[in-house]
């Protein structure tokens, strides 16, 4: 049903934006998850709280997957299964800054076929369904076709520079750009802004299952750090890895990282 779900995320996105910008960013009630899981705000709960009521009552057969609630092994057995980020880059939203995103996606049997990226403090919101086209704004937007590496900008953090994570003992002469949300840099890879994205990090399925549809619909592909096809709804959420950009660049980065270097 991608054509009935993206409008039902598309207004999920934007009530999300109204609940989360009522809070007062650097001022909000803040806690640090356990393990180093990094911070969690009220804002991120109360988003999550409204995101769960309003969707799963539209849609009471999908399942639910979010960063900000318990983990519930029920939605594996879910044919469709909401991926939510109630706000990607917390840190963000608490310094008062206009990166952070919310991230919704429906999966049908593991591969995305809605998904939504909004920043509300910047008034984009990105949006694909399978098979459709990706859209900034009501804007058909496409991937770069950049395909050398020295003339590609691409979006990573400084971990990623790492001489042993290439095959060639150094890191690519690319250019290197950075923004702290994960979703974010995705639509800027669709977007055509940026020519790549990369994070050789374990990376949870709510930062990447949007974007990966809107970067795939804009052109592009979007696969882990060996080239592979992204699977959703994992009984362990994490990806190894991600690569996303135009294919020309995506397949450079692939053959240019070594397949056996650990992060």
């Amino acid at each position: 049903m991608p054509g009935a779900d993206l409008p039902l995320l598309i207004d999920a996105a934007r009530m999300a934006g109204r609940i989360a910008t009522s809070f007062s960013g650097a001022r909000a009630q803040r806690w640090d998850k356990p393990d180093g899981a990094g911070p969690v705000t009220e804002a991120d709960l109360a988003v999550d709280r409204a995101l769960h009521r309003t969707l799963t009552l539209a849609r009471p057969d999908y399942g639910w997957l979010s960063e900000e609630s318990e983990d519930d092994t029920e939605r594996l057995s879910r044919e469709h299964v909401f991926i939510i980020d109630p706000i990607d880059g917390t840190r963000s939203f608490t310094e008062g800054a206009n990166t952070w995103a919310h991230a919704l996606a429906v999966a049908e049997r593991g591969e995305i076929t809605a998904a939504v990226i909004y920043l509300p403090l910047r008034d984009l919101l990105y949006s694909a369904r399978r098979g459709g086209g990706a859209y900034l704004n009501g804007v058909r937007v496409h991937a770069s076709p950049v395909a050398a590496m020295e003339d590609a900008t691409i979006l990573a953090a400084k971990p990623a520079l790492a001489a042993s994570l290439w095959r060639a003992g150094a890191c690519p002469a690319f250019k290197r750009a950075y923004r702290p949300s994960l979703a974010y840099r995705l639509g800027l890879v669709a977007q055509g802004r940026f020519d790549a994205m990369l994070t050789l990090r374990p990376s949870w399925e709510w930062d990447i299952a949007a974007g990966a549809l809107i970067v795939a619909e804009a052109g592009g592909r979007c696969s882990d750090r060996h080239g592979r096809d992204l699977v959703f709804n994992n009984a362990d959420p994490r990806l190894d890895g991600v690569v996303a950009g135009g294919c020309p660049i995506h397949d450079a980065v692939i053959d240019a990282l070594d397949p056996v270097a650990t992060r």
